[in-house]
């Protein structure tokens, strides 16, 4: 059969680990014999960044700004441990975190769901997307250890030479100092994002921050969201059948444990970050969650939402057999090229991805599945099989 045609090239960025073994796999067993794949390949491998001093990451991200559409591969975030295992210059920065300030984006992450799976929280019946900022806060913030007595101030300079000052502390000893900031572009590009998806996939928003002790921080994004709510989006959400609400980040914690799910919950970007991961977990497994990053110019990143599976690499390296869950590598290549061929008009492209996804579905929800969800499944006859078997067996299905 002949493949299906590709007219404008992904952004391809590979990663580290056992993600990238699971990577090649894919392309190689369920995209190749399909697709004619045109990728314009940057490789974010650990030795690759330190190598060019982390420029290849940006390069990535400008590209991803070229093309409109990238799909990456898991990556090591180095801590001191990776430093002096894989002889570093320096502990460089998230890979993720670089590209989502570039591109300064919206992540949106929402759990793959299959008969035989059920949520921990028992009355969770539909997906629940997190929407999480995915610029500024901890991830692009200053950091100090200080020694002794003294005073830690916020000095804000302007243009024109005036300055703002705040007291932060004075110290009686030694301490630590973080300052964190965000910008209103920002902010409204996050809360336009938000509206626009929930808009599109009919969900409802629920939005939380800490604003009763971030009174000026917290309550600032509060703020623009609310003014952009109402002013813009209200009638859509309306005719749209759907909710805007606001709440403390302690009661959106209280009260999505008692929905049903099927809503998004927006997030600032720590938040959103801790907050995926539980609900995830929650859902089953971090192999079972979409990611997608939303730049408000209309790029996308598809990735997975896990790490590189370190501990599977290192039995890997010793030839031993590993069980490692490719749904999300998977569902980041075919959310990649789905929204590749919509953007390009390719029909066959989207019905291929849309298909693949079906029948990997389908082929956990026949029984046959990683060790990781042998453990959740409450399938009567499942079997637990390696990560090739698994891609393998999928590959038959589509055949």
């Amino acid at each position: 059969m002949s493949k299906i045609p590709m007219k404008v090239p992904l952004v391809e960025m590979d990663g580290d680990e056992m993600t990238r073994i699971v990577w090649q796999m894919i392309k190689e067993m369920l995209l190749e014999p399909y697709v004619d794949l045109k990728t314009e390949y940057y490789d974010l491998a650990l030795k690759k960044r330190d190598e060019t001093d982390d420029q290849i990451t940006v390069e990535a991200a400008e590209a991803n700004k070229k093309y409109g559409v990238a799909v990456k591969c898991a990556t090591i975030t180095p801590n001191q441990q990776r430093v002096e295992e894989y002889n570093l210059k320096e502990m460089w920065k998230s890979p993720n975190g670089t590209i989502r300030s570039i591109l300064d984006g919206t992540v949106f992450r929402t759990p793959i769901m299959v008969k035989g799976i059920e949520p921990l929280v028992s009355s969770w019946k539909k997906p629940i997307t997190i929407a999480r900022h995915a610029y500024g806060d901890i991830y692009k913030s200053a950091e100090m250890k200080v020694k002794g007595r003294g005073k830690a101030e916020l000095l804000f300079t302007g243009e024109d030479g005036t300055e703002e000052r705040a007291t932060i502390h004075e110290f009686e000893g030694d301490g630590i100092l973080m300052g964190m900031h965000n910008t209103d572009r920002s902010i409204t590009s996050f809360a336009r994002a938000c509206f626009e998806y929930a808009v599109d996939n009919k969900q409802d928003v629920w939005f939380a921050t800490k604003d009763t002790v971030s009174k000026t921080y917290d309550h600032h994004f509060k703020d623009v969201f609310a003014d952009i709510y109402e002013n813009e989006y209200k009638a859509k959400f309306e005719a749209a059948g759907i909710e805007y609400f606001y709440t403390l980040i302690d009661d959106v914690v209280a009260r999505i444990v008692r929905s049903e799910g099927g809503i998004m919950w927006a997030a600032k970007n720590y938040d959103g970050d801790v907050m995926s991961d539980m609900v995830a977990s929650a859902f089953g497994s971090l192999a079972m969650m979409t990611s997608v990053l939303v730049s408000p110019d209309g790029c996308f990143e598809y990735e997975a939402a896990h790490g590189t599976v370190t501990r599977h690499y290192y039995r890997h390296l010793k030839g031993e057999e590993t069980s490692t869950n490719p749904m999300a590598t998977l569902f980041a290549w075919t959310g990649a090229l789905k929204k590749r061929g919509e953007i390009d008009g390719i029909n066959e492209l989207v019905e291929f991805s849309s298909k693949l996804e079906d029948v990997s579905i389908k082929t956990i929800e026949d029984g046959v599945m990683t060790k990781d969800l042998v453990q959740l499944s409450n399938l009567p006859n499942k079997r637990a099989v390696n990560t090739e078997e698994f891609l393998m067996e999928i590959a038959r299905n589509m055949k």
